[in-house]
């Protein structure tokens, strides 16, 4: 499967670079920590495309947005991170269930700790999301913080990818891998394990966070190498281990192929992909993009970094 990526154009993994990039949402402000990212989208009935996003520029809030074409987009509901009782929040995942409910799950910090836990709120429409109670779904524990879900519904199953940063070792809490867990209701959740790792010695030795998996299993994660390149990671490919049912991964040779992180790909009823990622800029501010590719566009190459270029 691994070798399919690289050699059939038809099955290469839409990445930043094939098509024309847009600024979605500027970063709030100048410099560190001043970033607009982490998304997830979804497609509503009607058409319409629905992205959730963090951003953090003193005050952490996630954010759902509108959009008729994928680029132009109106907010349509704030959640704030007093809302869950966080010290921060990070990436939600958003869900459209079979009979039309919205879900976000949401990234939550426990305050005064390295801790990080993982809720849910629900609601007819994503307006109404802003005013859901929250539900807790994935707790972690005093061993294991866990944020930046990606969860997929497929009208049978529930699906989420976890990523889960070790508590063991003070100062050391930037280590990240993933896990995968699933569920018939999106509530309660089975853990089957940790399926995807960062490699010592690797670009990715520091951690491996799944942002985006296809229905054929291929992935795309963020990756660094040390603790000193945290918010600054890229993006690599990931393809399942074999062909059976198995949830392991295994990173693809040429990574890392994009200098962005959380990349979320959506498949579009045509067979195209819009692409949603965040971008660093130079003062180190990040600002969220889009990108539309079609299924029919030249792949790109794997053989090295590449950055999305700027509209």
């Amino acid at each position: 499967m691994t070798s399919n990526i690289h050699r059939s154009p038809a099955r290469a993994f839409p990445l930043p670079g094939r098509g024309r990039s847009a600024v979605a949402v500027p970063a709030p402000g100048p410099g560190p920590q001043r970033w607009a990212g982490a998304p997830s989208a979804a497609l509503d009935a009607d058409g319409t495309f629905v992205l959730a996003y963090r951003v953090r520029d003193g005050e952490d809030h996630n954010v759902v947005a509108r959009s008729a074409d994928g680029e132009r987009f109106t907010t349509v509901a704030l959640l704030p991170r007093h809302r869950f009782g966080a010290a921060m929040v990070e990436r939600p995942a958003l869900v459209r269930t079979s009979s039309g409910r919205w879900r976000l799950y949401v990234s939550c910090a426990t305050p005064g700790t390295k801790h990080w836990w993982i809720g849910v709120v629900e609601a007819a429409s994503p307006e109404g999301l802003a005013e859901a109670d929250v539900r807790p779904v994935f707790e972690g524990d005093a061993r294991t913080g866990v944020k930046d879900p990606v969860i997929r519904y497929d009208g049978r199953e529930w699906r989420a990818w976890i990523c889960c940063h070790p508590l063991d070792v003070p100062g050391e809490e930037d280590r990240m891998t993933t896990a995968y867990a699933t569920s018939q209701d999106g509530l309660r959740w089975q853990w089957l394990g940790t399926v995807l790792t960062g490699r010592p010695g690797s670009w990715d030795a520091r951690g491996a966070r799944l942002t985006s998996v296809l229905p054929d299993g291929r992935a795309c994660y963020d990756g660094r190498a040390s603790a000193a390149e945290n918010w600054r990671e890229r993006t690599g490919l990931a393809a399942p281990r074999s062909l059976d049912d198995s949830p392991l991964l295994t990173p693809v040779a040429g990574s890392p192929v994009a200098d962005v992180r959380y990349l979320d790909v959506l498949p579009l009823p045509n067979g195209g992909h819009r692409l949603f990622y965040e971008a660093r800029l130079p003062d180190d501010s990040h600002e969220l993009r889009t990108e539309l590719v079609s299924h029919a566009g030249k792949p790109p190459s794997l053989g090295g970094s590449s950055t999305a270029p700027r509209p």
